[in-house]
């Protein structure tokens, strides 16, 4: 499935945070173990799901939905470290 982003909201990230939306896929669409979960903290008028996994030695949150066919990068940063902790604790008790 393609990766679609708003290209002005890439540039930021891309400038401040050092990730490029383009490479979300490496994550989204990897064979590492992936967590996901519905991001339902407000209503957002669609539904939004937050994916951590591994990218480029660290661990990204992605937060994205599905529009026109394709994953809606709206977030990527890299995960603090109590995601990170949480990450790795649940995926290691899944597998």
């Amino acid at each position: 499935m393609p990766i679609s982003y708003d290209e002005n909201k890439r540039a930021e990230t891309l400038e401040h945070r050092g990730l490029d939306f383009a490479d979300a896929g490496e994550t989204l669409f990897s064979d590492e173990s992936l967590l996901t979960v519905q991001d339902d903290r407000k209503d957002y008028g669609e539904q939004r799901w937050q994916t951590m996994g591994p990218f480029r030695g660290d661990i990204v949150m992605i937060v994205w939905t599905l529009r026109d066919g394709a994953h809606r990068i709206i977030s990527m940063r890299k995960c603090n470290d109590r995601e990170k902790g949480h990450y790795h604790e649940t995926v290691d008790r899944s597998g």
